[in-house]
């Protein structure tokens, strides 16, 4: 709220608002007390009412001025969560499930409009307001004034005992819907293969009982928030005969005027009510505060992972390796010569020295101990089985993972120490599963270079074997593709996320995850063709299990759990004999050809 001055302003208005309508109550406890006693005249109505229309008035603009201000800081928390996600990058959201992500910016930050709207205005009242009446009623009885001044403060203690308990009870609220949108979103995105296996049914039991938990934890916290207004109005009630009966039988007694008393006992009332107030809509308002510290536990998390990683490399120096004896120091970007701008002209070369990749809350490393230098231009294939690291290896060349231990060198300079949106600039990423936007074809093909024209759009999409099926589409290249491409087949998809890379010509790095991954034949065939002419003096790092893939490469890498087992230039045929002689780097070649031939004929 500090950093938006409308919301600021918006937020002034609405405790301004609030604290006039509650000292309003004094001036309108004054004159009825003077009208019922007879000490004003009836024409004293009339300014009676003109307080009540004002007090519905500033009401009318608490309210108003109050959405506002919950409009402005949820705006403003959605902008913070996304930008920070945004800079934080994959890595660091291990720990988050994009479904309790999506919670928490939706669902999550709603909830805090009970808190903007209810919560804080009823602060500023409970903060003024009782005050204020215990100043009247000391000028006006000194009995009454004192009993007020004895058992006001048990309403603010037995709340907060009670509140306590509701800030946990909530909290697990909080949790279990987080669980709930988590796991009902990776259902929903694996339902496909879900239907496959045959485990929907029981999945659906699963959700069942993660709804369950939920719907227990909010019926607790319910119960817990009954309790509360439970304890608080008999705190009020109790005070209040506290102070009505003496006001009673003193007035009986003739020691004590009417007007007094009715001023009495019209504003005894009014110093509780504040407080009652604030924690009804305290409870009202936990689960937007649960929501809102877990966003601010997100925003709050400083930690740079290239910071991190330029610290640890501080503290401890390169171990020797084959890869590192030989390797440039690299220089301080201060302290170097301008590089020559990193172009398809002029690829980079890239330096593994020792890298090793530890993932928080797993023991075994990623990456272990590997070493290995990618020359200019080279095109290198990475194999192994799945989980074996080359992913890993992918988002370490993406700045998005960074090393625990050795360090990534590109043309020398430490890629920790480059600027990451510059050294993006000049990669293309193909991913194994492209993410398109509900938005058109051009558009998700000129996602990389927003300014692209359509006819580079167009020349792009044509070199990567697209331009067939996008021109036969109703509306061509400005038809709307579904979320996440869902109108769209898995080749559809591949290649036009070969089209995006394409529509960015000066790009001097490729990395492609698994390109060929779940396609046909004919798709196949088609992707590779486009890859071979992307990758063309480019240096390009493929991560592939097919053999058509592989063939593309000049140097075939073999990791496993983590590790650099093989590292062999191509053969003639594009494969190098693994171990076994007759197994390929990722299974056996006889069945891999045998796959590749019978996606061909279907």
């Amino acid at each position: 709220m500090r950093a938006e001055r409308a919301v600021r302003t918006h937020l002034t208005v609405t405790m301004a608002a609030a604290v006039t309508a509650g000292l309003l109550v004094l001036v309108q406890a004054e004159l009825l007390a003077g009208v019922l006693s007879g000490r004003f005249t009836t024409a004293a109505l009339s300014a009676l009412a003109a307080v009540v229309g004002l007090r519905g008035l500033l009401g009318w603009a608490q309210g108003i001025f109050a959405a506002r201000t919950s409009t402005g800081v949820k705006s403003a928390l959605r902008h913070r969560l996304l930008a920070r996600l945004q800079e934080l990058g994959p890595a660091r959201l291990t720990g988050h499930r994009s479904g309790e992500l999506v919670t928490l910016t939706g669902r999550g930050l709603d909830a805090l409009d009970p808190y903007l709207t209810g919560y804080l205005p009823a602060m500023a009242v409970a903060g003024v307001v009782p005050v204020a009446v215990l100043i009247r009623l000391f000028a006006a009885d000194l009995t009454s004034a004192l009993i007020v001044l004895v058992t006001l403060p048990l309403i603010p203690i037995f709340g907060a005992l009670v509140g306590m308990h509701t800030k946990a009870v909530t909290e697990r609220q909080w949790r279990a819907l987080s669980r709930l949108g988590g796991h009902f979103l990776d259902v929903v995105r694996g339902l496909p293969t879900l239907r496959a296996f045959g485990r929907a049914r029981y999945q659906a039991t699963v959700i069942r009982q993660v709804a369950d938990a939920h719907r227990s934890a909010t019926m607790r916290t319910l119960r817990v928030a009954f309790l509360s207004s439970l304890v608080l109005e008999l705190c009020a009630s109790l005070s209040l005969a506290l102070v009505a009966v003496p006001i009673g039988l003193r007035l009986l007694g003739g020691s004590l005027d009417l007007t007094t008393a009715l001023l009495v006992l019209l504003l005894a009332p009014e110093a509780y009510l504040p407080l009652r107030m604030m924690g009804t809509r305290f409870h009202a308002s936990m689960e937007g505060v649960a929501a809102a510290d877990a966003a601010f536990a997100v925003l709050d998390d400083t930690a740079d992972p290239s910071q991190e990683t330029q610290e640890r490399a501080g503290a401890r120096s390169p171990r020797p390796g084959p890869a590192s004896e030989s390797a440039p120091h690299p220089v301080p970007a201060s302290e170097s010569h301008p590089r020559p701008e990193r172009t398809s002209e002029n690829p980079p070369e890239i330096r593994l020295e020792n890298v090793t990749v530890r993932y928080p809350g797993r023991d075994d490393p990623a990456l272990q101990d590997v070493s290995l230098v990618i020359t200019p231009g080279e095109r290198v294939a990475l194999v192994g089985e799945s989980g074996g690291g080359k992913s890993t290896l992918l988002h370490l060349l993406l700045g998005f993972v960074q090393p625990t231990e050795g360090r990534v060198l590109v043309d020398g300079a430490d890629l920790g120490d480059l600027d990451q949106a510059a050294w993006r600039d000049t990669l293309a990423f193909v991913p194994q599963r492209p993410h398109l936007f509900a938005t058109s074809v051009a558009d998700n093909i000129r996602l990389g270079a927003p300014s692209a024209s359509l006819d580079r759009v167009r020349q792009a999409a044509r070199a990567a074997h697209a331009d067939e099926f996008v021109s036969a589409m109703p509306g061509g290249y400005d038809t709307l593709v579904g979320e996440r491409g869902a109108n769209l087949s898995a080749g559809q998809r591949q290649r036009l996320a070969l089209a995006r890379a394409f529509c960015r010509p000066d790009t001097a790095v490729l990395l492609l995850d698994e390109p060929t991954a779940r396609l046909d034949g004919r798709s196949e065939a088609a992707v590779v063709a486009a890859t071979a002419e992307l990758s063309d003096r480019r240096t390009a790092v493929i991560v592939a299990h097919r053999p058509a893939m592989i063939d593309l490469a000049d140097r075939v890498i073999r990791i496993h759990e983590g590790r650099v087992v093989s590292d062999t230039a191509a053969s003639s045929s594009g494969r190098p004999p693994g171990p076994g002689g007759g197994r390929s780097c990722d299974g056996d070649t006889g069945k891999a050809r045998t796959a590749a031939q019978a996606g061909d004929e279907r």
